[in-house]
């Protein structure tokens, strides 16, 4: 039998890095569960723990798109035998659909942007007429941006879903959105850790791409092949006090929500509309640079607490 310890279930490797760094500095141990394959029996109880699900709606780009499944199966494992299991099934559920996530914010009383879910696609051009151009298409199942396309036109629309570029996604549903001009060119991405405000992260829009994961392994150097410059900086203006911040607490709180990413934008007219949430949210290495705590930190105390370990002072 093995001591008990955190166990990370996520399926990218390369996004581990500063949470094994941020374990080992807390004293909590730690373990990665890679749900690529393996196998589990289902007559045995699981080990001792506390087990951490990371799984991600962009899992399939990665070529790992069973991940989802496998880890619908795992975590109903774990919670029948009653393990502690933070983001567990239920949270599973809401990073791999966007309109769950638009109607659980939804019901919270958050704004969200107007959308429409279209199951397959003989209603795609038909529903998109419902939108004025400018308007936004993404994939239901998506992550770090991908999938994300800002249409002028139906007309451009009608072509674009007709060609060989159309990509439908995993699960079927292309959701057709508002299309939300910013006040300023950037989003806010509102980090939590143990259900509590962490930090808020500005993100520059300016060169208008919808892929702004901020994870150090998503970033790519310059044409020259110089580093970029930064598209996450602190944002202090927005702290634990923030209306957004206690809405978004509350709405963790209510959906049993732990660690999460949630994105916002101020709108030209006005409007705060919040438009994403990510519950294996990443980390970018600028801001934590420069942030009053830890992202990792905060996670491996919250964790190493649930499984006991005395936080390490510091």
């Amino acid at each position: 039998m093995t001591d008990p310890r955190v166990y990370v279930i996520h399926e990218n490797a390369e996004w581990f890095p500063p949470f094994a760094a941020a374990f080992d500095a807390e004293g909590v141990p730690a373990e990665e569960w890679l749900l690529t394959d393996g196998s589990v029996d289902l007559s045995s109880p699981p080990p001792e723990g506390v087990f951490w699900s990371r799984l991600s709606a962009s899992a399939h780009t990665r070529d790992h798109a069973a991940s989802k499944e496998y880890g619908r199966a795992l975590l109903r494992w774990l919670e029948a035998h009653g393990r502690t299991v933070v983001n567990g099934s239920a949270v599973l559920e809401l990073e791999v659909s966007k309109a769950a996530q638009h109607t659980a914010l939804s019901a919270a009383g958050i704004e969200v942007p107007r959308t429409a879910a279209v199951f397959g696609t003989a209603d795609l051009c038909r529903r998109a007429r419902d939108f004025a151009a400018p308007f936004i298409s993404k994939h239901n199942q998506g992550g770090k941006g991908l999938g994300v396309r800002r249409f002028d036109s139906h007309e451009e629309f009608d072509a674009w879903v007709a060609g060989p570029q159309f990509e439908p996604s995993p699960d079927g549903i292309t959701l057709l959105q508002e299309f939300l001009p910013a006040a300023a060119p950037f989003v806010t991405r509102v980090e939590f850790a143990g259900g509590e405000f962490v930090y808020a992260v500005r993100v520059d829009t300016s060169a208008g791409s919808f892929e702004l994961c901020p994870a150090e392994a998503c970033a790519l150097p310059g044409a020259d092949g110089a580093e970029p410059p930064p598209l996450f900086s602190l944002r202090p203006d927005i702290d634990a006090a923030s209306p957004i911040v206690r809405q978004y607490e509350a709405f963790l709180a209510a959906n049993g929500i732990e660690v999460a990413g949630i994105e916002f934008i101020e709108t030209v007219d006005g409007r705060t509309v919040t438009y994403d949430v990510n519950t294996n949210t990443n980390y970018n290495p600028d801001v934590e640079a420069t942030a009053p705590a830890s992202g990792p930190r905060a996670i491996a105390r919250r964790l190493g607490a649930l499984l006991g370990v005395v936080p390490v002072a510091g």
